[in-house]
């Protein structure tokens, strides 16, 4: 049993020198953006204050948050960490607690934040296909401009022991496993992880703890969409106005969404998503392989393999210190014993 059960991903934190030029990019991504007590903050069209915050400083990411439904699952967890519950100074108000995982991530979870009404601006069209065809005498006419974010999704981190991290947040907030990502059998590289929402639909993963012989650091945060109509919109916006792009379009095997990868300014990943996989508790975890990880259903393929250019010196390297690890790692485990 866990302390408690989070419901979802509330926010991602990062910190940037120039808060206009963070502005520019998140409304070209398709935020709502506003400033207050110094910060940048930036919001969906679900209602919540804010998915998105840069403060000023040093580029870098700084801290991962989660929301609870209750102020009474605040007090549980902050008695078994030993910390205060404290208010949260921020739009929407509430609640907060804070702690560091075993990197040193900060993680803060929230409740009781206030949520305005939520909006639908880019409308589901039906659609035609030659099993249904409910678009009858009704033209498709897209606007051109930003993608529309509805919510956070998912955010991915770069940890340094997988198991660790895995245990670390299975026992305080509930996690359950949808794939697990196997580096060869039995040698996991970590896993999609999902809220425990019981018979309530879940994303296939609102978090994924990944052990990469890279810099421990947020890997990217994902950012619903309304459908594939808004996100191939976005994708064009984003490529008129010269942002840089970073993987996509394309459908993932692992989650099932079709994806849209770019960079910030200061190069943290964002994901637009649309389309994935909805999970309930009754499901239970599968296992697959590393190649899974970065291969697409259909699509553009990652950059890694997208065959445009020889491999280069930090990409052999990537793979070159992966390999060695995964031997060492062989080598240390007694006959039949796994991490």
């Amino acid at each position: 049993m866990s302390v408690i059960r989070v419901e979802d991903i509330a926010h991602v934190r990062f910190a940037a020198p120039d808060l206009a030029a963070m502005r520019a990019f998140l409304e070209d991504f398709g935020f709502a953006c506003f400033e207050e007590g110094g910060r940048l903050y930036a919001k969906g069209n679900d209602g919540r204050p804010f998915l998105h915050v840069t403060e000023p400083g040093e580029p870098g990411f700084k801290a991962l948050g989660f929301r609870v439904e209750s102020v009474a699952e605040l007090d549980a967890l902050a008695a078994s960490e030993g910390v205060a519950v404290e208010d949260l100074a921020e739009p929407g108000g509430g609640k907060i607690v804070r702690l560091t995982d075993p990197d040193g991530f900060r993680i803060e979870i929230v409740a009781g934040q206030s949520k305005g009404e939520a909006s639908l601006p880019f409308a589901d069209q039906p659609r035609n296909s030659v099993a249904s065809r409910p678009r009858l005498r009704a033209l498709v006419r897209l606007e051109p401009g930003p993608a529309h974010i509805r919510r956070i999704g998912h955010a991915v981190l770069n940890v340094t022991d997988f198991r660790r991290s895995e245990a670390w947040y299975k026992e305080r907030f509930g996690f359950l496993t949808s794939d697990e990502v196997e580096a060869a059998p039995d040698v996991p590289l970590g896993a999609f992880m999902r809220c425990d929402r019981g018979d309530k639909p879940a994303d296939h993963h609102t978090l994924f703890l990944a052990q990469l012989p890279q810099k421990t650091d947020l890997l990217h945060a994902a950012f619903e969409v309304s459908n594939l109509d808004d996100l191939m919109l976005g994708h064009q916006h984003l490529k008129a106005a010269k942002r840089t792009a970073a993987w996509g379009v394309g459908r993932h095997i692992m989650g099932s969404q079709v994806f849209d990868y770019w960079k910030d300014p200061w190069g943290h990943e964002l994901e637009h998503w649309t389309d994935g996989d909805l999970l309930t508790a009754a499901d239970p975890p599968q296992k697959m392989p590393m190649s899974a990880l970065l291969a697409v259903q259909w699509g553009t393929p990652h950059p890694m393999f997208a065959g445009k250019r020889a491999p280069s010196p930090a990409t052999i390297s990537f793979f070159t210190a992966l390999i060695l690890r995964f031997k060492r790692f062989f080598r240390r485990q007694p006959k039949g014993q796994t991490a």
